[in-house]
């Protein structure tokens, strides 16, 4: 059994790293690059050199594992139910039709380029829900590669640097309304600091609604990761099962992921109205900061070899299904009329 001081090291590094990473993306112009990314990205070139020191070894998969988990757990504080009704219906119709559209798109999409299931779904989920905070969630629940975090953090950051740009821009064009750029937004843009710095480039009140839109799509990873858990165990029983052999009962209790009970159960703490706007948003940023810790971590445990190594088409399969969400956003509030 490892001890305290085995951890120390790794945990004071992905501390700094998390520090570096949000001092730097403080400076940066309408907030491009997200702490969370800026963490991966340092990481991995720190690779090469971290790898060959043993001493940090313990507390960086700590931190890439359990403080990552704690990290969303807490992020159910910062939640709350009744944010759902807060938006109306009109935002969970569109939710509903984006979530199918990056999940099933990326199914579809994922077996037509052959990539593995498990880092198409990664980058469905982080196109869907919410950038990196899903991709997080969803990827212990998978067992998912390092170097496929990695990639689907990196195919959804490049068009959210995109988004941000050019969606104020096509929202003035078009003409829409501060609540209908503030749905469109908030639903198909995926990173929450990238929906904050666009929706808040379009108007006050459209950035309001685009970060209420987004914490209610964040909720989604509640019944998202639920349904990875089974799928992956479903898979797992079918390695080395071949043509009619007797398939064993996935059982739920052994593949439930209990760390998004807890999230749940903060969610529901949240939604009683005990939990101030003030603790809320210190909590907020805590949780927050424990994601920059642990995506720095798995930054340090992945190389940039490791993620070239899935080629293009993860990249061109991000970009699609992106795009895709966000065509399918704008169509659906043109029929329900809130453009």
């Amino acid at each position: 059994m490892n001890k305290l001081s085995d951890y120390l090291a790794g945990i004071i590094l992905t501390i700094l790293l998390a520090l570096t990473a949000k001092a730097v993306s403080s400076y940066i112009p309408m907030h491009l690059i997200s702490g969370s990314v800026l963490a991966l990205m340092l990481g991995m070139l720190l690779n090469p050199i971290i790898r060959e020191i043993s001493i940090f070894n313990t507390g960086i998969n700590f931190v890439s594992k359990k403080i990552l988990k704690a990290g969303i757990v807490l992020m159910g504080l910062t939640l709350s139910f009744s944010q759902v009704l807060s938006v109306g219906g009109y935002s969970l119709i569109v939710m509903t039709f984006t979530l199918l559209t990056a999940f099933g798109g990326g199914y579809l999409f994922g077996r037509l380029f052959n990539m593995n299931w498990k880092l198409s779904s990664l980058i469905s989920a982080g196109t869907g829900v919410c950038g990196g905070s899903a991709i997080a969630a969803v990827a212990p629940t998978i067992e998912a590669d390092n170097s496929h975090i990695a990639y689907a953090i990196s195919a959804t950051f490049i068009f959210d640097v995109l988004m941000v740009i050019l969606f104020p821009l096509a929202g003035r064009y078009l003409g829409m309304s501060d609540l209908g750029f503030g749905l469109w937004a908030g639903t198909a843009v995926n990173d929450t600091s990238s929906v904050v710095a666009a929706g808040y480039a379009f108007s006050d009140a459209a950035g309001a609604f685009a970060v209420i839109v987004k914490l209610t799509r964040t909720l989604s990873i509640i019944p998202i990761v639920m349904i990875f858990s089974f799928i992956n165990a479903r898979e797992n029983k079918k390695l080395g099962v071949s043509g009619n052999e007797h398939r064993e009962k996935v059982e739920i209790k052994n593949i439930f992921p209990y760390f998004i009970l807890l999230f749940l159960m903060m969610v529901a703490v949240k939604s009683t109205g005990f939990i101030s706007a003030e603790l809320s948003s210190n909590i907020a940023s805590i949780s927050k900061f424990m994601m920059i810790m642990a995506l720095g971590a798995i930054g340090l445990t992945t190389n940039f070899s490791e993620v070239s190594d899935s080629g293009i088409k993860p990249l061109l399969h991000g970009f699609i299904i992106s795009s895709l969400v966000v065509i399918v956003s704008f169509t659906i509030q043109l029929f329900i009329g809130q453009i």
